[in-house]
């Protein structure tokens, strides 16, 4: 009877977890996140997807928490396929005294274990994967109406997106870049809705 161990294999987007680093921007050779005060004539501005999001707090809580869901499932499920595991072992050392009957039935639940174990991986893998769908469409709906507000304010036409290795843009003057302003603002809107319930409280 062959038997394979069973690990959790959820992958995260990529864009969850790889970026902690600010680059640097090639369409400008700046740190991503300078800005101008100065608004741009032409009103066409753009945003480096990278740094806002790994300087955006509400996607750092976000990473943090499915990063915990991660590892714990990882961690349940390995310490049910370590049983399994010596379940085999044992049934591997008594088969020779046991009856094929025995043997038979044996096999047959370790078998079933063995497909709930890989029934159980796959609705982790689906479970953390469906919630990080549903999160990140949160921060982008959230990025995108702060973004029609800002652009309504300074006079905004167009607000493209950079990303270093996946852009349309080869080549942008840094004052258009107003990343450093998005951030700014969009953490200081977190900020309140993770107060308020706070203040709410305060006032009963």
């Amino acid at each position: 009877m062959k038997v394979t161990r069973i690990a959790l294999g959820v992958a995260m987007a990529a864009t969850m977890f790889a970026c902690n680093n600010q680059p640097k921007t090639a369409a400008t050779g700046t740190t991503a996140g300078e800005t101008t005060t100065e608004a741009p004539k032409e009103g066409i501005v753009y945003v480096n997807s990278d740094s806002l999001l790994a300087n955006y707090d509400y996607f750092k809580d976000v990473r943090t928490r499915l990063q915990g869901k991660s590892k714990k499932a990882e961690q349940d499920l390995q310490s049910k396929a370590g049983a399994f595991q010596k379940e085999v072992a044992q049934y591997q050392q008594a088969a020779a005294g046991m009856s094929a009957e025995q043997r038979a039935a044996t096999e047959q639940r370790l078998s079933q274990k063995q497909q709930q174990l890989a029934a159980l991986n796959q609705n982790a893998g689906n479970e953390l994967a469906s919630e990080e769908g549903e999160e990140m469409k949160k921060i982008y709906d959230k990025v995108e109406s702060y973004l029609k507000d800002h652009s309504k304010e300074n006079g905004y036409k167009m607000v493209l997106t950079y990303s270093r290795g996946n852009s349309a843009i080869l080549y942008s003057d840094s004052t258009l870049d107003i990343t450093s302003a998005v951030v700014k603002g969009l953490n200081e809107q977190y900020k309140k809705e993770k107060d308020q319930p706070k203040e709410e409280a305060k006032k009963k």
